[in-house]
């Protein structure tokens, strides 16, 4: 078993100590039993994907909407929190660049963010894992850190209530502040909070995912999900999301398609990327974009192989990017400059947006040190073929790659070099060796 020492990202004002138990009638407000009797929050229900429609209902009362009502809605909750002090730090003080170079990678000095936090072990070579009530969850944030809940609709009509009760028989999906932010407006989504589902893929999650980036309808509003042993730090499902006004570069990467699915869903590979990544684009319907994308997911958890997900252009775009960090660093094989970083290459850094810890990396911030340290993230093009040969079968499609193009693309660095550090295969399951531990700062 591959474990590493490391430190999670702290979410919530209430998460503590892993196996601390809460006190009886704890009186945080929190969504358990003790504390969730009475308790309301907004809600937004959100339009059908299929079906057209711009009207908002308030109270049953039908009114024009205003513009990108959820937009405002997320920023003003998100507004009143942070003017709450419910935050760790303040992000909007923290100093952010776009490093120079053709990729456009964008650099974030962020030193608050791995401070005051308690280690923790974390096992990295298992990307399904039971979910674990000891554990901090969900359930016990504070009913303060909670936005309000959302919810696809059933027709072409949003729907808003301001004051809804939250239902445990019916158990809500909710939109809550991460309290350890990464950009203005940082949330997470929390799919059916009180299913207490682990952290893995389902065909119904993610659509609701999709839903909510659709209905942002703003491009710089992407979401974000990080599997088990791709930096995930709470076994609890969710989502991450955030605004930020510019193209994240693995938006701006050239691509090859490889294959087109039945319903009409476009595959390709992003080409001259540090990380070996997959975009799904296209289909008959978001559904189908987001069932294909889904099933793909739902193969690389069976076979236990590490993913990150970006949704973006309002839901029209899903990325799909197979990593091997933590693996590579449970094993040793990191390099030692790259650790040094304390970098984590979670979604939002595989994407582009590089959240240093240091402010001599922030300061010596360039793109051959991002490229370097993404390409260690990345499977090797051997074992690329092979997870995305999974991922096919798995949707019905054959990898028609060498019909299309004809040549083989090496994946280069910034300065023209191919990044082939040793001839090891990462990214498959892990069913021997010997436990290895390093220290990791998030």
């Amino acid at each position: 078993m591959l474990k590493i020492k490391r430190v999670p990202t702290v979410v919530s004002n209430y998460q503590k100590d892993d196996g601390a138990e809460d006190p009886v009638g704890c009186g945080r407000n929190c969504l358990g039993a003790c504390c969730l009797n009475g308790a309301r929050l907004p809600l937004y229900a959100c339009k059908n994907l299929v079906k057209s429609g711009e009207k908002l209902v308030i109270s049953h009362e039908a009114i024009e909407p205003p513009v990108a009502f959820l937009e405002s809605l997320v920023l003003g909750e998100w507004e009143d929190r942070f003017q709450r002090g419910l935050f760790r730090y303040d992000v909007t003080a923290c100093e952010t660049k776009v490093i120079p170079g053709k990729y456009g990678f964008v650099a974030q000095l962020n030193e608050g963010r791995h401070l005051k936090k308690r280690p923790t072990e974390f096992r990295v070579d298992k990307v399904l894992q039971s979910f674990d009530g000891s554990k901090f969850n969900f359930t016990k944030v504070g009913q303060e850190e909670l936005l309000f809940q959302f919810e696809a609709g059933e027709d072409a009509q949003v729907q808003f209530f301001p004051c809804m009760p939250i239902d445990p028989e019916n158990s809500p999906s909710v939109v809550a502040i991460n309290v350890s932010p990464i950009e203005y407006g940082h949330v997470l989504l929390i799919p059916r909070v009180l299913d207490c589902l682990p952290q893995r893929i389902d065909h119904k999650s993610l659509l609701l995912a999709v839903h909510m980036a659709a209905e942002a309808a703003n491009p710089y509003f992407r979401l974000g999900y990080n599997s088990l042993g791709a930096f995930a730090t709470i076994n609890h499902l969710h989502f991450q999301a955030y605004y930020l006004a510019m193209p994240f570069p693995l938006e701006k990467a050239p691509t090859k398609k490889i294959t087109t699915t039945v319903s009409g869903v476009k595959i390709s590979e992003l080409l001259s990327y540090p990380v070996r990544s997959l975009l799904f684009k296209g289909g008959s319907s978001m559904q189908e974009l987001s069932d294909t994308v889904s099933d793909c997911c739902v193969c690389l958890q069976n076979n236990n192989i590490p993913f990150n997900i970006l949704i973006s252009d309002c839901g029209r775009q899903i990325f799909l990017m197979p990593q091997c960090y933590a693996e590579k660093q449970a094993l040793g094989e990191v390099s030692p400059e790259v650790l040094e970083t304390q970098v984590n290459p979670a979604v939002w850094e595989i994407s582009g947006h590089m959240v240093l810890k240091r402010k001599e990396d922030y300061e010596g911030a360039s793109e051959d040190n991002a490229w370097r340290l993404l390409a260690e993230a990345s499977l090797s093009e051997e074992r690329f073929k092979e997870v995305t040969a999974l991922a096919f079968e798995a949707i019905g499609c054959s990898n028609q790659e060498e019909d299309l193009e004809g040549t083989i693309v090496h994946q280069q660095n910034s300065s023209g070099n191919v990044n082939q550090k040793s001839n090891r295969t990462h990214g498959g399951p892990i069913t021997n060796g010997t436990a290895a531990e390093c220290l990791v700062l998030q």
